[in-house]
């Protein structure tokens, strides 16, 4: 199987290494082209993929093609190498804002198509994936372009509809996360930490709290609960995050980001 990726930006290259770090398919069965020849080229020398010359070229060698552009130049390249895109492939994006029903209308209404928004976790096996797929994939075609993403991390099968909701929430929220992440060593370098002791012990601490809240089926806040002890320090904190508008904070953030996703943003 050969794996065509139109665009090799930062996602593209976080897919990419997720790949090659599970072994999914042998290097060189990754192929890559973009509008910069020096970086597709650069990039597939330094990783054994293969480089095309042409997105055309590109799409005709490859099984599942992934689109991989910035959404204002999807539907040009789309025109570009719609004759290759033959029903015996799959179309995988990773644009956003692009529906399924306008991927259909620029290729074949017959093609199989699978709508992604993953996210940059992907590099490192750690990534979180909402995917749609048209009705034309089904059975193991679809297994594949899911087994895609599940090499990279997580997949949810979600509604179109729901997408912007997904992409705050896990997309954008990576930086979210890493602000977060952020402010904690940073306050701990005000208490006496060197910046790399209290990122390391702060990056650590939110990446163990992930991991068991996840392990143990239970709710956020029950978790809370089980640390913060009655009159305890914990407690304290987490009261005066709340007086100083944490919640809110966070709800707003992404308030934003799904308005600006959408077009509201005011």
């Amino acid at each position: 199987m050969k794996i065509g990726f139109i665009g090799v930006g930062a996602m593209a290259q976080a897919i990419i290494q997720g790949l090659l770090r599970a072994k999914f398919v042998p290097a060189e069965n990754i192929l890559v082209h973009s509008a910069h020849k020096e970086n597709y080229e650069n990039y597939a020398a330094q990783y054994g993929l293969t480089a095309k010359a042409t997105n055309q070229a590109l799409a005709a060698d490859s099984d599942l093609v992934v689109l991989a552009v910035v959404p204002a130049v999807a539907g040009d390249v789309l025109g570009e190498v719609r004759d290759q895109l033959t029903t015996e492939k799959t179309l995988i994006s990773i644009v956003s804002g692009v529906s399924l029903s306008r991927l259909e209308e620029l290729t074949d209404y017959n093609l199989a198509i699978l709508r992604s928004l993953p996210n940059i976790n992907s590099e490192f096996g750690q990534g979180m994936t909402a995917v749609a797929a048209n009705e034309n994939l089904t059975g193991d075609k679809k297994k594949t372009a899911l087994a895609l993403f599940a090499a990279t991390g997580e997949v949810s099968e979600l509604p179109e509809d729901q997408f912007a909701i997904f992409s705050a929430i896990s997309g954008s929220a990576v930086a979210y996360v890493d602000f977060f992440i952020d402010a904690l060593s940073r306050a701990g370098v005000k208490y006496g930490f060197s910046k790399e002791t209290a990122t390391k012990v702060a990056a650590q601490t939110t990446l163990g709290s992930a991991q068991s809240l996840l392990a143990s089926g239970q709710t956020p806040a029950e978790l809370i609960d089980k640390v913060c002890s009655p009159g305890g320090d914990t407690i304290a904190g987490i009261l005066a995050m709340e007086q100083a508008g944490f919640l809110n904070s966070v709800v707003k953030g992404i308030d934003a980001t799904i308005d600006k996703s959408t077009g509201n943003a005011k």
